[in-house]
């Protein structure tokens, strides 16, 4: 593998939007037969250098050379036909055609002037079983799993002839199982020699499957490492500087509670037929109570009954000590409760709305339609809470969709904090975002409940759900199977999961 010649070869690559650099001389080696993580922070310019090479931007200068040609993909469908096809997060394919119409899209085997429809489910069987996968190709896209659609997402790749696959983010929706079956593909089609670039926030996967790492901060390339020689630790310090490396993996110093105190929020026996069994939880002030669990075990349902956007069928409610039967989210933002959900992108930001507007949002529909806040009332709060949070930005007046994740996710934050709520919801709040922008969600949890402030705190990781957490509730199979105090370790928490099994 260290002998063998750039499949792709990326050098000198810079990008500028409005004068900004995002990309500074990025330099960037896949070779056939490899999986190389691209790593870095948000805002490092992982997504900005895959929308160079797969034509979505122009770069300003450098170099880009394929098979030993140069080339200058002008857009997706151009780089797809030069051999380099991208598996992203959010799989884009169309999800009212078939498995079969999905893979084979743009070049349906035809018979005389009609399309082979047999021809084509059988393409698309064929192209599918090198991924082991088997499922009835003549079913809509949408009936199937993200993990499913995935394998559709490569299949359609192979049937391109790639020399290059990108894979952007393909794990954060997967459960652990889901990521292990991807795991196996992926070293097949390496070992077939197909070159593949792997996108990740998840240090363990990276060591898991990656042969080589390059890493990017700030616009800029720091360097190529095969994995064996670069370490976690190493390698968050290449990303974000020794001083958060070593924050990053320390213990968190948590507040104290106050024992006398009251519950913020208290459930008793609540519970929605067919979603959760019904759980007993309470939250004091200032405290961070996580809920620990795997994909499915209830965290996100129990989340949704407490804050009004599903109906429980058994049990109660109460807030600071008084019953209540929350009518739906707006009720319980009247109530004092916020929830940061588990989807920005489709439940959290208005992409096309600018910074200023979406941190503006919670608060004006708190006020009412009637008490409208001026743009120098949104703009004054957008920037307090830009300075507060640390969100990078040009101007409160940028669209929110153009900012990273991290950034992204900050401003949900700061929307519902401009409403000083008393109970937090926070569902995967690091969910795809970097470590540094983890770092400092983490500290922002921290000092929130060094406030007094109440918090639910929902995490896949499991290292942060005991870092930040006075208390966890654990739950499996959409039910309450115990608590385990400050201080647990990961292990015990997955022992009381699988004590349960």
């Amino acid at each position: 593998m260290e002998s063998s010649a750039p499949v792709l070869q990326l050098t000198g690559i810079d990008k500028q939007f409005s004068g900004v650099a995002a990309l500074r001389g990025v330099s960037l080696r896949l070779r056939a037969g490899e999986i190389h993580a691209l790593m870095g922070q948000n805002g490092a310019g992982k997504s900005t250098l895959i929308k160079v090479l797969t034509g979505v931007h122009a770069a300003d200068s450098g170099e880009m050379v394929l098979s030993g040609q140069p080339i200058r993909p002008a857009s997706p469908i151009e780089a797809q036909k030069m051999g380099i096809s991208t598996v992203y997060q959010e799989v884009n394919l169309c999800p009212n055609l078939s498995v079969a119409e999905n893979i084979l899209a743009g070049r349906y085997p035809r018979r005389g002037l009609r399309i082979d429809w047999a021809a084509v489910n059988r393409e698309a069987r064929t192209l599918l079983a090198r991924l082991d996968v088997d499922i009835d190709v003549s079913r809509l896209l949408s009936s199937y799993s993200v993990a499913v659609q995935q394998m559709v997402a490569i299949a359609r790749a192979l049937g391109l002839s790639s020399k290059v696959l990108i894979l952007d983010e393909p794990t954060s929706s997967l459960d652990d199982d889901e990521v292990q079956s991807l795991f196996a593909v992926l070293r097949r089609l390496r070992g077939e020699g197909m070159a593949i670039l792997f996108v990740t926030h998840f240090l363990n996967q990276v060591y898991a499957v990656s042969d080589r790492i390059t890493v990017l901060r700030n616009g800029a390339w720091v360097g190529e490492w095969p994995t064996r020689e670069l370490g976690p630790q190493a390698l968050i310090s290449a990303m974000v500087g020794r001083e958060l490396a070593a924050q990053a993996t320390g213990p968190a110093q948590l507040p104290a509670i106050d024992e006398a105190a009251g519950n913020e929020l208290e459930a008793e026996g609540l519970g929605q037929h067919g979603q959760l069994q019904p759980v007993d939880l309470r939250v004091r002030k200032g405290e961070v109570v996580g809920l620990a669990g795997l994909l499915g075990s209830g965290r996100t349902e129990l989340a949704r009954l407490i804050f009004g956007l599903a109906k429980p069928d058994c049990g109660a409610l109460r807030i600071d000590g008084v019953a209540v039967d929350l009518a739906g989210p707006a009720d319980a933002v009247r109530h004092g409760l916020a929830l940061c959900p588990e989807e920005r992108k489709t439940d959290g930001i208005v992409a096309d709305l600018s910074l200023r507007e979406n941190i503006a949002l919670a608060l004006q529909a708190r006020r009412g339609v009637r008490n409208a806040m001026t743009r120098a009332e949104q703009t004054a709060l957008a920037e307090r809470f830009v300075k507060a949070l640390g969100i990078k930005t040009a101007s409160v007046d940028t669209p929110i969709g153009l900012l990273s994740g991290g950034n992204q996710q900050k401003a949900l934050l700061a929307r519902w904090l401009a409403t000083e709520p008393r109970l937090l919801i926070l569902d995967e709040p690091t969910r795809g975002i970097d470590v540094a922008a983890k770092q400092e969600i983490m500290d922002e949890i921290l000092r929130l409940a060094r406030g007094g402030m109440a918090v639910l705190f929902i995490s896949s990781e499991m290292n942060e759900v005991v870092r930040v957490s006075h208390r966890i509730v654990v739950l499996r199979e959409r039910r309450k199977v115990g608590e385990l105090p400050a201080g647990t370790s990961e292990d015990a928490v997955y022992d009381l999961i699988a004590a349960e099994a």
